[in-house]
């Protein structure tokens, strides 16, 4: 799964597909989040993704893939991470989502050089069914 984000070259709302098109998987259930993303921090947005969930969402069972998204009008990314069943989704332990979000966070600060809080906080969080 390569977030490589180019700025230049992308259009202003960056798509970036995860998932081996070759692949039959069939998607049960997408999660659905959106973030702030300043428009100036596009970039170390995605270095936080490659060094925290990226890695961490590759290895969990049910893990189809992911896209993400920036909106301009917004500043707002929207990530849409496919399983394979609900339940594989929800059966992964909050504790653990909470260290990955931690490491996100820990990222996130170092690329932007904020010293507290969360540069990218959660605005939306929310579930879709593929019809």
């Amino acid at each position: 799964m390569a977030l490589v984000l180019l700025l230049g070259g992308l259009s202003e709302t960056e798509v970036r597909a995860e998932s081996d098109p070759t692949r039959a998987d069939v998607v049960a259930v997408v999660e659905h989040l959106r973030l702030q993303v300043p428009r100036e921090s596009r970039e170390q947005w995605m270095a936080a993704e490659r060094g925290s969930w990226e890695p961490w969402l590759k290895q969990q069972p049910g893990f189809l893939g992911r896209d993400l998204f920036w909106d301009p009008a917004t500043e707002e990314g929207t990530l849409l991470i496919r399983w394979s069943s609900r339940q594989a989704w929800k059966s992964i332990s909050m504790a653990e989502v909470q260290t990955v979000q931690e490491r996100f966070e820990t990222l996130a600060r170092e690329q932007t050089g904020q010293r507290q809080g969360n540069p990218f906080p959660l605005v939306f969080e929310g579930e879709l069914l593929p019809q």
